[in-house]
């Protein structure tokens, strides 16, 4: 239910982003914003998309993964851990982007990607040998080791515009969230990890 009111959420503001270009840019992360003490765009940047193709990806994504922690968090932690991950996710993700490009004027960045990996790599400690479907179904496991390599390599070549590196840290906030939240969890992990299911 959570999952689906940040993907109704999500959508709504970014279809009026779309609709109306100065509030787009009101949200978006730039950083000479930022460092006038508009510190809400490290947050805001995360409900607003670059179009319906990027929308599209991210809450399909969110939709699966999210759902699934959502129902792994929600009967132990509450609600509000659930929102507080998903919306902290937004932000840690895009702090190293941030720290990087601080003094960039050119600089813009938009998008849930960050959170949405965070979602991926916390379902992923859960059930590891989930499949994933790129086109053909891959284990979870082989799938985040393959994502992190890829955003780990194109954030340093790639020129194709997308925040790498937001997706990376995502991915890494995940995995901490969910081991800190729930220690037990590294341990099921490993457990699952020695039972593989191709």
């Amino acid at each position: 239910m959570l999952t689906l009111l940040i993907i109704i959420v999500t959508s709504l503001i970014s279809w009026l982003a779309f609709r109306k270009p100065k509030l787009a840019e009101r949200l978006i992360l730039w950083p000479p914003a930022v460092k006038r003490g508009q510190y809400d765009r490290l947050l805001t940047h995360g409900f607003i998309h670059a179009d319906f193709s990027h929308l599209l990806f991210n809450m399909i994504t969110l939709f699966f993964f999210g759902q699934l922690v959502e129902s792994q968090l929600v009967p132990g932690f509450g609600p509000v851990v659930f929102l507080l991950f998903y919306i902290s996710a937004i932000v840690v993700a895009i702090l190293p982007s941030w720290l990087r490009h601080r003094e960039d004027g050119r600089y813009r960045s938009l998008g849930a990607s960050g959170a949405v990996s965070a979602m991926v790599f916390a379902a992923i400690l859960i059930q590891p040998w989930m499949k994933i479907f790129i086109p053909i179904p891959v284990p979870g496991i082989l799938y985040g080791i393959g994502y992190v390599g890829w955003s780990w390599w194109a954030d340093r070549n790639s020129m194709d515009g997308v925040n790498h590196n937001a997706h990376l840290s995502g991915a890494i906030y995940g995995v901490l969230f969910m081991l800190l939240l729930a220690p037990g969890i590294g341990s099921h992990f490993l457990a699952e990890l020695s039972q593989p299911r191709f």
